[in-house]
């Protein structure tokens, strides 16, 4: 699934050919996607100009002069930029044609995106946490809602109400890089291991940004071009092979119904 590191790539991707853009057309050639396509989006949006494209956690905002497109991925798709005149792929599901002749679509062979209108704030937004490279999101916040807590810290850092954006793969990088036990009771964790791990946090999405994400499957950024943090990835999807660290070997267990690997060893 694209995480925030990848939403960011993308974004970063397909700004600079959107903004300050009319939107000629749409085509939505699939609209049962997780949300079904918003009715009539195409001609809401046709004529209307991008006045910028902005990311909350890992849906992409493209607010326009009477409203906002709320984009997401899912859990398999993409956003590229095309020529006009290309063929459509398999699974390519909406198009948008700008005035400047770029284009972009939406590819997504699971099809657990969405594309919804909202003259308003979206309800998708509501009752999010902070961003994890913003100033509101600090040890001190993730330290106090986790008291008490008996859930494991890993699903308890994932978990959108206490930070956005923090999905498998980088939460379980940064729980290695702070020494820490994915399946530990959130709760008993000192103040002192959450300014770690809140650091590490910020450290692992930051490289996979610069990176251009993690290509896992079928991930590609808004040229089309694949990410490379995996490459990078100390325990993610590593489970039964040895630590870079120890020489030990990593274990594999599960957590939420979600694979977590980590050390034995590292992390305690």
């Amino acid at each position: 699934m694209p995480e925030l590191p990848e939403v960011e790539t993308t974004l970063r991707g397909i700004e600079p050919s959107l903004a300050n853009q009319k939107i000629d057309l749409v085509t939505v050639r699939q609209s049962s996607l997780r949300w079904p396509v918003t009715p009539g989006l195409a001609e809401i949006v046709q004529g209307q100009e991008v006045l910028a494209v902005t990311r909350r956690a890992k849906y992409l905002i493209v607010e326009l002069e009477y409203g906002s497109m709320l984009i997401h991925l899912g859990m398999s798709g993409s956003l590229r930029l095309t020529a006009r005149d290309a063929d459509w792929r398999k699974h390519d599901h909406i198009e948008m044609q700008l005035g400047s002749g770029a284009t972009l679509r939406y590819h997504d062979p699971r099809r657990f995106g969405c594309w919804l209108w909202s003259e308003g704030e979206h309800r998708q937004l509501t009752h999010l946490g902070p961003e994890p490279l913003s100033d509101d999101f600090c040890s001190d916040r993730l330290f106090q809602l986790s008291r008490n807590r008996k859930m494991a810290v890993k699903p308890f850092i994932m978990d959108n109400r206490m930070v956005v954006g923090v999905g498998n793969i980088y939460a379980s990088e940064a729980l290695f890089r702070s020494g820490i036990r994915p399946d530990r009771a959130a709760g008993r964790i000192s103040q002192k291991r959450y300014t770690m791990l809140t650091g590490h946090i910020k450290e692992v999405l930051s490289a996979a940004i610069e990176q251009g994400g993690t290509t896992l499957r079928d991930f590609v950024n808004g040229n089309g071009e694949p990410g490379y943090f995996q490459q990078k990835l100390a325990v993610y999807g590593r489970g039964g092979k040895v630590c870079t660290v120890c020489d030990g070997v990593l274990k594999d267990i599960k957590l939420g119904q979600r694979s977590s690997v980590f050390c034995p060893n590292c992390q305690h």
